[in-house]
């Protein structure tokens, strides 16, 4: 099995506000709550032994809400923040042993950030703005151009070039914050509640249009928010944080069916089902798999055997072909046919496996033939039938147990 590259790494980490950190922990080791220590010594516990791994070209969706540490833990990868105590590597290296010249070699070449309200320069042009990061670190003349063209393209501001910050929209304005940090082409991006302050049409858009982009763009993203549908649209993991603490770790999935603890459980509570669960969790293999060189009556022989109305046919690389029904083979069987290949019809509904429940509703109420869910490569990975995706949703409304 091959290792998953590890691009951050965060062990024990604490950070606490105020005059002497270090005289926190022994009330922190007596059980005192956050609470009670910022009452009786003016500390704030921001972090709270805090350990974790983000991967490489993963995203890490940290959610919790207002006080719960997150916005202080980003800070305190990127060493905005200085941690009290724990230790933090990037791509192998600790953060603690390096000088302050490579901690800012290190922010230019391996970080960029994305921020909540944009952090543009006002009385710069949008090709300026999205150039800033890269005249920090030198770099001029054509090639800058080019980075600069090609990150407007990849967030849809192509033709913005001259425009001043104040002529465009909320949206736009953070499409420019993001096409900033996708310029320098770092390999780890840290983003801070970015779309949060956009109205809500907006940030639906941004946050798909964020997931389109990462099919062409890799990067490792670490990503804050407060919001829990966001959270589980975007991330591949997704960590809860409370009161400076992560309480649990897990997929979208595993978070909303496996809560780890009362307090995700009332998070996850009202979250539909269907927005989250992926088809591949559900899909079964086809009753009847026929090859798409087979006789055609060893089909129908199957298909009664199984008491079912429908074949999938795939070829001899389990690429899907179509579909053959009882009816269409029964009638083409008295027509003379003898071969499947000869009456397969290849229009048939299909999916990727990671589309959620919610999007293949429609896809199943005009018949019930099953969704195909396939491979990039059209390989036939499973199916889907009405029945099944109705009981899965039907077992999701109102109930994570």
């Amino acid at each position: 099995m091959v290792e998953v590259e590890k691009e951050i790494s965060c062990q024990n980490l604490w950070k606490v506000f105020g005059p002497d950190p270090d005289s926190v922990f022994g009330l922190v080791n007596d059980g005192v709550t956050k609470q009670e220590i910022l009452e009786r010594t003016g500390h704030v516990v921001a972090i709270k032994n805090v350990s974790f791994e983000i991967y490489k070209n993963e995203i890490f969706v940290v959610m919790g809400l207002s006080g719960s540490g997150k916005s202080t833990l980003i800070r305190c990868i990127n060493q905005l923040i200085e941690p009290t105590r724990g230790t933090i590597l990037i791509q192998g290296t600790d953060l603690a042993q390096m000088s302050g010249q490579s901690l800012k070699e290190l922010r230019r070449q391996k970080l960029s950030m994305v921020f909540q309200h944009f952090g543009l320069l006002p009385h710069r042009s949008v090709a300026d703005n999205v150039a800033f990061g890269l005249e920090i670190r030198g770099e001029s003349g054509k090639d800058r151009e080019a980075e600069v063209n090609h990150a407007l393209e990849l967030v849809g501001l192509r033709g913005w070039e001259k425009s001043r910050i104040h002529e465009l929209s909320g949206g736009m304005q953070q499409r420019v914050g993001l096409a900033r940090a996708l310029a320098v082409d770092t390999d780890i991006l840290l983003m801070d509640e970015p779309f949060s302050a956009l109205d809500p049409l907006i940030r639906r858009q941004m946050q798909d249009e964020f997931i389109n982009m990462r099919t062409t763009v890799k990067k490792t993203v670490v990503f804050i928010t407060h919001d829990l549908l966001e959270a589980l649209k975007l991330g591949d993991r997704v960590a809860v944080m409370k009161d400076g603490e992560i309480v649990q770790i897990g997929t979208p999935q595993e978070i909303v069916l496996r809560p780890a603890n009362n307090y995700v459980s009332e998070f996850v509570k009202d979250v539909p089902r269907g927005q989250i669960i992926p088809v591949k969790d559900i899909m079964e293999q086809p009753t009847v798999l026929v090859g798409s060189e087979e006789n055609l009556e060893a089909a129908i022989k199957q298909m009664k055997k199984e008491e079912i109305t429908v074949a999938f046919v795939i070829d001899a690389d389990s690429r899907l072909k179509g579909i053959v029904t009882m009816e269409q083979a029964e009638e083409s069987a008295k027509k003379g046919v003898t071969q499947i290949k000869e009456i397969i019809q290849i229009d048939v509904a299909s999916i990727s496996a990671n589309t959620r429940l919610d999007d293949c509703l429609s896809l199943v109420t005009e018949n019930d033939i099953p969704l195909a869910i396939l491979s990039e490569e059209k390989h036939l990975l499973g199916v889907v039938t009405r029945s099944a995706l109705i009981k899965a949703m039907q077992l999701g409304s109102g109930n994570n147990n």
